[in-house]
């Protein structure tokens, strides 16, 4: 026996073909004798389609003969005539089975211009075929096969012989790759017309005996009326489904669906009588379809399993023989199908009239709005009322056949139903949701523990909704709401994981929130002393401040019941998060280290111990000044340098100190960098890359900035010592007094005989007294020689000549009145060469301005 298993999915094919209904027949041809087995080749016929050639040849043999012997000479003549040996796996085999007289063979003729007999409608409607008939087609590549079964449900064999038809439709099922099923259009529905008692037994019986080969299954619908094909087609493949359903499969098969073994399609076709010209058109289009029907996703596409063309009759010969010996092959009786048939009427009106109760209506429409009290036993009474009238209906025929049916009517109420209850659990779900949602709240609001909150409305709401589902549940089905349970638990453990997470993340904040208050300010105040007490007060605060929060921190999460590995996990992370406080902050001072030591420097180098300001006399040592100064800052420079958290000792105070400031070891500025500069790298020693802020090459950057933005002030001091040393040091050296007397003793003689000189002398002396407080010689000296050369050479000139007039205008002023002469004394002030009124004494007062230095000088009467 040759094993034949294919597979490939269902896949539709619609038709635009219209038609009314009548029968389609056709040409007369002989009967031929059963008893002659041989080769029938009948006279050639005119083709009904002008464009094909009937030139090729067009050989048939009877592969059965109608008692159901199989004709051996003949398939092998057949396949040598036909050349079938050389087709290999490239061939096709076509069957077509239906009722007696329904036009198979004359649409077989026409479809691929074979010539099988055909019945003459003018002799009367009777038996045409007997047995099977095979045939090669005309014109189709590849090489494809048609076999012509008897027909079915045939007044010559009677109710009583079935079996021939029962084996010859599991024969074309099993060794065919398309099996062309002609129906009446007016039979569908029709339980014995439509074939499907047939079917069922061929479907029971081939998987029994073979292991299922995949077969395309094409429904031809005959002489189809108005009614479209959309409307038939969902029928057809509902009776199919509902039949493959039924039929009890082996184990191996018993989850598999139809499409692993059919490939159903439906067409449909014209009236061949009263629409001979659009029937031959639908049949030519249809014909296209058998063209390379062995490709991949052709009708006969799956090749797997194949027997080659070399084979074909010992394995037709061994699935024949197979059949034959079955005994199981008869199909039920007629008063079975008659019982089929009405169960299923009566099984159909009553779903008909379930969908149209008010009652049922009533109560859809309602669950679908809200939860419906008493649903369960309200949709039980329901279906209680339909199934009963069914059971009233049926109560005389067979008892198999209607507790079958009675089984697929309760089957089809629960499947329409099943919606309506989906939703009933839906409401309940959602409400008992919302309730928890709200009872929880209201429990964490009080003040309970969030653990025994959560558990003790899950227990509370989870009971509330186990009673909602027993009101819910119907009698005729035990459906499982554990689904949905399971539903409503995730969701619920959502919402309480949700509001953990929410509060965890609050309680984690507020913590992390002290600790950022507690640790911030100090440290930046530490690390801004930067004394060598810096970082221990540091890692001492932080452990103090660490282990507090710590101890909080712990204390609350207890409350909310989670495992020691996440607590533990939480409690690491508010550690680390200390930390990075501690370090964010290092990094941030590190940033601005070079301002914080600027302002050290000027600090501690403009103001003394006392925090007054420094007033340069001469006697301060300002080398001594700026070294402290300096040296406070490379300090701050090596406390921000890096991160020490851990204890660990390190030498970057020493190295900074060693190459910056010690001058014999730093030699001069502008000598160019060694091999031996401990600087001259990017990581500190004994200190990890993860804990450095500022590298040493950085820290050689900052303090050459530093000490270029700085160096301006110490030159500032030294100018302003200098100066201030030079206004006090009015007597000239003591052998300049002693030459003054010896060689200046004529001119002190000449001046006392001369009292004119010495007046001229006295307004030189008070000029040049004001131009040397107009101009602020000593200001401007404060600068250097050169710039004060250059500022005063361009004032000279313009301030002498203000001068002048100045004095100019005083001598033209008219008298003052002689009591106000008496009581005060006229004083005139300028700045910048502008005078005004002002009240003086005999001494010069000096002051600074934005605009330059300011003076006032007394004038005579």
């Amino acid at each position: 026996m040759a094993v034949l298993d294919r597979t490939l999915s269902v896949s539709p094919f619609f038709s635009s073909a219209a038609g009314h209904a009548g029968p389609g027949l056709g040409v007369h041809r002989e009967r031929v004798s059963v008893e002659d087995l041989r080769l029938y080749q009948p006279p050639r016929p005119i083709s009904p389609f002008p464009s094909v050639e009937m030139g090729e040849d067009c050989c048939s043999t009877q592969l059965i003969d109608g008692d159901g012997v199989f004709n051996v000479a003949g398939i092998e003549s057949f396949m040598k005539t036909a050349k079938l040996a050389e087709c290999g796996l490239s061939y096709a085999m076509v069957s077509i089975m239906g009722p007696q007289s329904s036009g198979k063979s004359t649409l077989l003729n026409h479809l691929f211009y074979t010539r099988f007999r055909e019945m003459d409608a003018l002799e009367g409607r009777s038996q045409t075929t007997k047995g099977i008939w095979l045939a090669r087609c005309v014109g189709i590549e590849p090489s494809t096969l048609v076999m012509d079964l008897e027909g079915t449900d045939g007044r010559e064999r009677g109710e009583d012989d079935t079996a021939f038809e029962k084996q010859s439709a599991l024969f074309a099922l099993a060794i065919s790759d398309i099996v062309l099923i002609n129906m009446w259009c007016h039979d569908i529905g029709r339980e014995q017309a439509a074939n499907k008692p047939l079917l069922k037994t061929v479907f029971q019986v081939m998987m029994r005996l073979f292991s299922p080969r995949k077969t395309t299954l094409l429904f031809v619908i005959r002489d189809k009326t108005k009614t479209p094909l959309e409307n038939l087609e969902p029928v057809l493949r509902e009776d199919i489904q509902k039949i493959w359903d039924s039929v009890p499969k082996p184990q191996a098969h018993k989850e598999t669906p139809l499409s692993e073994f059919f490939n159903v399609e439906v067409v449909a076709l014209s009236s061949y009588e009263e629409k001979e010209e659009l029937f031959k058109e639908q049949v030519s289009s249809l014909r296209q379809r058998f063209f390379h029907s062995v490709a991949p996703g052709g009708l006969a596409g799956d090749r797997r399993g194949v027997v080659p063309a070399s084979g074909f009759s010992f394995s037709a010969q061994q699935i024949w023989k197979v059949i034959k010996e079955n005994k199981d092959l008869d199909l039920p009786a007629h008063k079975v199908m008659v019982a089929t048939v009405r169960c299923e009427e009566i099984a159909d009106e009553k779903l008909v009239y379930m969908r149209a109760d008010d009652e049922w209506l009533q109560l859809e429409e309602a669950v679908q709005l809200d939860i419906v009290p008493g649903f369960g036993k309200k949709l039980t009474a329901i279906l209680d009322k339909c199934l009963s009238g069914y059971d009233m209906e049926v109560i005389y025929f067979d008892e198999v056949v209607r507790t079958t049916k009675r089984q697929q009517l309760e089957s089809k109420l629960l499947e329409m139903v099943h919606p309506a209850y989906q939703s009933m659990l839906g409401h309940l779900r959602s409400k008992t949701l919302d309730d928890f949602k709200e009872a929880f709240d209201k429990a964490l609001e009080r003040g309970e523990g969030f653990a025994v909150a959560a558990r003790a409305c899950i227990q509370s709401f989870m009971l509330k909704f186990e009673k909602g589902c027993e009101d819910a549940a119907i009698e005729q089905a035990k459906w499982d709401p554990s689904k949905v349970r399971d539903k409503l638990r995730r969701d619920i453990d959502a919402h309480v994981a949700s509001v953990r997470a929410e509060r965890l993340s609050e309680l984690s904040a507020q913590y992390e929130g002290q600790l950022n208050k507690a640790l911030a300010e100090p440290v930046e105040a530490l690390l801004d002393a930067a004394s060598d007490d810096s970082w221990p007060a540091i890692r001492k605060l932080l452990q103090r401040e660490t282990k507090s929060a710590i101890s909080g921190f712990s204390s609350a999460l207890s409350a909310f019941d989670i495992d020691q590995a996440t607590t533990d996990k939480m409690l690491a992370k508010l550690e680390e998060y200390a930390r990075n406080v501690v370090e964010s902050k290092a990094k941030e001072e590190a940033g601005r280290v070079l301002i914080r030591m600027k302002d050290r420097f000027t600090t501690l180098f403009s103001r003394d111990s006392d925090s007054m300001p420094r007033v340069w006399t001469g006697k301060e040592d300002i080398r001594a000044i700026t070294k402290t100064a300096r040296s406070a800052s490379l300090k701050l420079l090596s406390v921000t340098a890096a991160v020490r958290l851990d204890d660990e000792t390190d030498n970057i105070e020493n190295t900074l100190s060693l190459a910056l400031v010690d001058t014999a070891k730093s030699g001069n500025v502008n000598r160019s960098i060694q091999s031996s500069d401990p600087l001259a790298s990017s990581t500190w020693e004994e200190v990890p890359p993860t804990k450095t802020l500022i590298t040493p090459v950085q820290c050689k950057s900052l303090w050459r900035q530093f000490k270029a933005e700085t160096e301006y002030t110490v030159t500032q001091a030294i100018a302003a010592q200098e100066a201030n040393k030079r206004n006090n040091n009015w007597l000239p050296p003591p052998w300049a007094i002693v030459a003054i007397l010896v060689l200046g003793f004529n001119e002190f003689m000449t001046l006392l005989r001369n009292p004119f000189y010495l007046a001229v002398i006295f307004v030189a002396f008070l000029v040049g007294k004001a131009v040397w407080v107009q101009l602020d010689i000593s200001g401007e000296f404060r600068n250097g020689a050169l710039p004060g050369l250059l500022s005063l050479s361009t004032k000279f000139i313009p301030t002498l000549m203000n001068i002048l007039k100045r004095l100019a205008d005083e001598g033209q002023r008219p008298a003052a009145p002689e009591t106000r002469r008496n009581t005060e004394v006229d004083s005139k002030s300028f700045r910048n060469g502008v005078y005004s009124n002002s009240t003086s004494d005999a001494s010069s007062n000096i002051s600074s301005s934005e605009s330059g230095p300011e003076y006032s000088s007394p004038l005579a009467q």
